[in-house]
């Protein structure tokens, strides 16, 4: 019993400062730099970003450039009748004369417009745009938390699974002195037959249940793997964070109202609709641009024609009915920003409702780890008893083997509220919207997206992406 406890001990305690061992925040750091999950919402936010310069451009100079190039032959056949002008009836001739030759028709021309008002298309349009962007960066926020809560609960459960699987191991050994003993008191005539069978069928239910640990934990490192990057080795024990939670629901909830990206998202959404409403409502406005065009034409009209040229003026264009296609857009666009405010609201009851959950899986999880506690420490002295008993012959081998089993599911109850206990401080820190490298001091883990959108909110043109903020 006594070196059962110790292995217990040194399981529940596995790898308490072990040298060179993976911590919980390095395994996150990973994740946080290598997920591709991550990076490929980046990349999402980034393509974002392109869409304020797109916005803007309405209101910036186009110009454009053109020529022609051509080979034309030209026959000309001219007839002409000669009268006297006396008598006209008399006298007759008639000549002919064909003209024939071949000229190079060419021309170039270069156009530049300038717009100068939109119906304000551009200035709501750049301000949808950006709006968006920073949904997206709030959407990214979200998937930053997702990947870091399921590195927790990978790291969590391959800890579970190292520390069920030494139990389930150490377990087959106290059973296998059991039965020794056992067949050693039969000899004795202690003893019969059947408690020999009983040994027997705890070990090897016993050795059924380490392989079953055994594929619990490898299914444990594969999920390590995916979510991490690397396989698991030397990990050092997960703590909770309850030192970044409040002390009650209400203060989580509160913080989750005004910071979860889910909500936050869905507010720029709904601000994003009310702006695409402005957006089509400019095609009812009148349009208005300066244009100017330098032209040269030769040979077009005829050989030997030449036509230089240039011109400025202004462009008005002013919609006067479009077959309600305008119309159509703007109500159907009203419709989608209803519907995002209403998005809103369910943003907010659905995080209220995680919190709530998440905040009873936290009170859950401690209640369970002292429950467990009790537990063992019950069972130890029942199973203690139990031996002492049986020495006496006033219990049977199977009143031990029951005893031992209430210890081996006290003992791995208590792993299984630990990782819960850690898992669900993560939650609560998700559920708030502040399960982030930098709540968690990470170290290098602050991906700045604005970064990239400094760079290319102003760009007037040029097709290379920029290398800073990836």
């Amino acid at each position: 019993m006594r070196n059962a406890r110790r292995a217990f001990h040194l399981v529940i305690c596995l790898a308490a400062s072990p040298a060179g061992a993976e911590t919980l925040n390095g395994a996150l750091l990973r994740a946080y730099n290598n997920s591709p999950v991550i990076n490929s919402s980046r990349a999402g936010v980034r393509a974002l970003d392109e869409k304020v310069p797109q916005a803007r451009s309405g209101l910036r100079p186009r110009a454009s450039a053109g020529a022609f190039l051509g080979a034309q032959n030209n026959r000309a056949v001219t007839r002409q009748i000669d009268e006297d002008i006396a008598d006209p009836s008399l006298t007759r001739a008639q000549t002919k004369s064909i003209q024939t030759g071949g000229s190079m028709p060419r021309s170039a021309n270069f156009t530049i417009e300038q717009p100068v008002f939109d119906g304000f298309r551009t200035q709501n349009a750049t301000r949808m745009a950006e709006t968006t962007v920073f949904a997206g960066r709030e959407r990214l926020r979200l998937t930053e938390q997702r990947v870091l809560f399921s590195a927790v609960s990978a790291y969590m459960n391959v800890l579970r699974d190292t520390a069920a699987l030494k139990l389930q191991e150490n377990n087959v050994a106290v059973l296998t002195e059991q039965l020794r003993q056992t067949r050693e008191r039969y000899n004795y005539g202690q003893i019969t037959l059947t408690d020999i069978a009983q040994a027997e069928a705890r070990l090897a239910a016993g050795q059924s249940l380490v392989g079953q640990a055994r594929a619990a934990l490898e299914a444990s490192i594969g999920v390590y793997r995916q979510t991490i990057g690397v396989d698991p080795k030397k990990l050092a024990p997960g703590a909770a964070v309850d030192r970044l939670l409040p002390k009650t629901r209400e203060e989580v909830e509160r913080i989750a109202q005004s910071e979860h990206p889910v909500i936050l998202a869905a507010l720029h959404d709904a601000d994003a609709a009310d702006l695409d409403i402005k957006v089509l409502e400019s095609d009812f406005m009148p349009r208005f641009s300066i244009v100017g065009n330098v032209f040269t034409q030769t040979d077009i009209s005829g050989i030997y024609n030449r036509n230089i040229g240039a011109y400025v003026g202004g462009r008005l264009n002013v919609p006067l009915y479009e077959g309600g296609m305008t119309s159509s857009q703007v109500r159907e666009a009203k419709e989608i920003a209803g519907q995002r405010k209403l998005d809103v609201d369910v943003a907010r009851a659905d995080v209220i409702a995680l919190v709530r959950a998440n905040w009873g899986a936290l009170l859950a999880a401690k209640t369970q780890m002292a429950a467990a506690q009790t537990q063992i420490a019950a069972a130890e002295r029942a199973l203690y008893g139990v031996r002492e008993e049986a020495k006496a012959g006033q219990r049977t081998t199977l009143d031990i083997l029951n005893a031992q089993a209430e210890l081996l599911n006290a003992r791995i109850g208590l792993v299984y509220a630990q990782r819960e206990r850690v898992v669900a401080s993560y939650a609560v820190l998700a559920a708030m919207g502040r399960l982030s490298g930098d709540t968690l001091h990470l170290g290098d883990a602050e991906y700045d997206p604005a970064i990239h959108f400094e760079q290319v909110k102003d760009l007037w043109g040029g097709v290379n992406t920029p290398d800073a903020g990836r």
